[in-house]
């Protein structure tokens, strides 16, 4: 058997999460993210697929999808929109996020070339498309094969999606629906078994289950997000630190607080720890308004999936019939008009919760327009930031930035938490690692982090005897042959056939 492993996103990176699989004459992508950044190069890494061996969208077997975050799932459309027909397998919450993640992306897309074509087209040059329309994500919606959690357990049940290549998905305790998957392939007694995290949640924090990790396995793919830092505070000390940030804010600024936030994942948790600080007068009573239409639409989505969110909001809320999304003082702003009404500075103190987290999109970039200027005002980051991103260069002191092309400067006081983070730190990866053996694992593949923090990571797992560990490059190859072999197995006395390496070879990336 022979397996090709090639990395054409989240290289090096932390956006644009895109991995081929090609097992048994089977070519699988596992995830399909957009690439965010840099507009002009994230919008040619989007629009062109980079496989190898000249494969093409409509070569494409099937997508395994780990959840529903855009840098994840966003590029999804494009790889149909240029010909890929196979089955989307995700679990049901992931597809209930996706159907408002992709006609959100596709909206956002409309918006932005049209803003952009108005000044081109006064250049006399040419136009720009957006790279897919909600026509095409209702045609990549059709394709999605949904597979719910065994109830009871953080587990689906084990999918056969080909011949010999078995798929299962575990939560990964990250956002509603997101998991990590398992690829049990080949025929043999014990089949090989490839591993891709998806993004890695934190334990302890609210709404979702701790990750049920993936183990014991041949391959790992693993993101690194946080591969070289550790989270300063556990989660229950960075929600004490939020109500002391806002309590602060409030004190000696008294505007508006202005938090970019995911409208998928952060925002819900942010929604659910302001409830609690709320209802134990941490926090002032103050209006709060969740100026995201799709923000809202992924809270409906939560709210339909209350089985899966984990004992704490039903201990704290739902056993008692409180909705955990829903009190007083918090408003939903959906209509474009009561948005624009957010412009009036007259009602203040404040919190305005906007997406995107990364401030490349979405009305979060109105209001940083109407505040970034305002001494009194606060912007707060709760989460990470890319790379080349708005948040980036403002969390990394920007005095001097340009929105929608306009340069603006920044007076407002800027605060950051990356305690409320979902993903797992250095440790949390550590003890996830741990669980799949340096002496049975064939090889790790760290992702999804930059260069610096995978890398140190790397080191860290040689360190612990991980022999065969890589940080892949952009479109990098492996390969690796196998045979099948018997051996006695104690554990089960008696003889088993497994597969061992016999070739292992990397292509560098071109």
């Amino acid at each position: 058997m022979q397996i090709k492993l090639s990395f054409h996103g989240a290289a090096q990176e932390v956006t644009g999460s895109q991995f081929l699989l090609q097992v048994e004459g089977k070519k699988i992508i596992v995830d399909c993210g957009l690439t965010q950044g840099k507009r002009k190069e994230s919008y040619e890494l989007n629009k062109n697929f980079r496989f190898p061996d000249k494969i093409k969208p409509a070569d494409i077997d099937a997508v395994v999808l780990t959840h529903a975050h855009i840098d994840h799932c966003g590029n999804l459309p494009t790889l149909v929109k240029q010909g890929f027909k196979g089955k989307i397998y995700a679990t049901g919450a992931t597809v209930e996020l996706c159907r408002y993640m992709l006609h959100d992306s596709a909206h956002l897309q409309g918006g932005d070339v049209k803003f952009a074509n108005k000044k081109r087209l006064k250049e006399n040059k040419v136009l720009f498309a957006p790279l897919y329309t909600s026509e095409d994500v209702n045609k990549t919606l059709e394709l999605f094969a949904p597979y719910d959690f065994v109830k009871g357990t953080t587990a689906t049940e084990l999918i056969e999606i080909f011949d010999n290549i078995k798929i299962c998905f575990r939560d990964a305790g990250h956002i509603l629906g997101s998991a990590g998957v398992v690829f049990e392939l080949g025929d043999a007694e014990k089949p090989l078994c490839v591993g891709f995290t998806g993004d890695i949640g934190r334990p302890n924090i609210p709404l979702i289950k701790d990750p049920d990790i993936l183990r014991d396995l041949d391959f790992l793919i693993m993101e690194t997000t946080y591969g070289n830092r550790n989270h300063s505070q556990d989660f229950s000390a960075a929600e004490q630190q939020l109500a002391d940030t806002i309590t602060n804010a409030i004190t000696k600024r008294g505007g508006t607080i202005l938090i970019p936030a995911f409208s998928v994942g952060r925002m819900q948790l942010l929604i659910y720890i302001l409830h609690k600080l709320r209802d134990r007068g941490l926090i002032r009573d103050i209006p709060i308004f969740v100026d995201s239409p799709l923000g809202y639409n992924a809270t409906q989505v939560f709210k339909r999936n209350l089985d899966i969110l984990d004992r704490e909001v039903h201990r704290q809320y739902i056993e008692s019939g409180n909705d955990p999304f829903e009190f007083q003082g918090l408003h939903y702003t959906r209509s474009v008009e009561d948005s624009m009404k957010l412009n009036d500075k007259t009602m203040q103190p404040r919190i305005i919760i906007s997406s995107s987290g990364m401030m490349e999109g979405g009305r979060i970039l109105h209001h940083l327009m109407n505040h970034i200027g305002d001494h009194s005002a606060t912007l707060l980051f709760v989460g990470y930031a890319a790379q080349y991103t708005l948040s980036r260069y403002i969390m990394d002191g920007a005095s001097d930035v340009k929105i929608y092309g306009e340069p603006f400067k920044v007076r407002c006081k800027v605060e950051k938490l990356d305690s409320l983070s979902a993903h797992a730190d250095k440790a949390g990866l550590e003890e996830y690692l741990s669980f799949s053996p340096a002496h049975h694992l064939k090889h790790l593949f760290l992702v999804h982090g930059e260069k610096a923090a995978a890398e140190e990571f790397m080191q860290t797992a040689r360190e612990k005897g991980y022999q065969h560990v890589s940080v892949p490059e952009l479109d990098e190859e492996y390969l690796f042959e196998f045979r099948k072999k018997r051996y006695y197995d104690q554990k089960i006395n008696k003889e088993v056939e497994r597969y061992e390496v016999v070739k292992r070879e990397v292509k560098k990336s071109e």
